[in-house]
């Protein structure tokens, strides 16, 4: 599956969807192909902060457990808590229904840093090699 055009991608397999001044985060179908069937996820309340390069959230699969890291700095607005009560949806609609929160931007500018889709296709192919 190719990245969606209208996100942004982090080499650690997270995806930004920005409408405005609200991100809303997850982790690529790579990330959930490599994870394997997903079977915990933890992720942070809203009115916590979140910040970039940092973990805020863990995936466990039946293979591994699996720090998600932030994009960006914020706080968080909503979690997304029907993927927290069914963790499968990763699995199967990692960039619709498994979104894992939204986040308040601090600074949008930080979007600008991260890949295209194509560069994280390009970046995602050569790292399965």
């Amino acid at each position: 599956m190719t990245a969606p055009e209208n996100r942004k991608y982090t080499k650690t397999h997270e995806w930004v969807l920005v409408d405005g001044t609200t991100a809303v985060l997850g982790i690529t179908d790579v990330a959930q192909n490599e994870l394997g069937d997903i079977t915990y996820l933890e992720l942070p309340e809203a009115g916590e902060s979140v910040t970039s390069g940092e973990p805020f959230g863990v995936v466990e699969s039946v293979k591994a457990a699996s720090d998600v890291y932030s994009p960006i700095d914020g706080e968080v607005i909503e979690r997304n808590d029907e993927a927290v009560d069914a963790p499968e949806l990763i699995n199967q609609s990692p960039y619709e229904k498994a979104w894992l929160v939204k986040v308040k931007l601090n600074d949008p500018s930080q979007v600008d840093a991260l890949l295209s889709s194509s560069d994280y296709d390009t970046f995602a192919a050569e790292q399965m090699g």
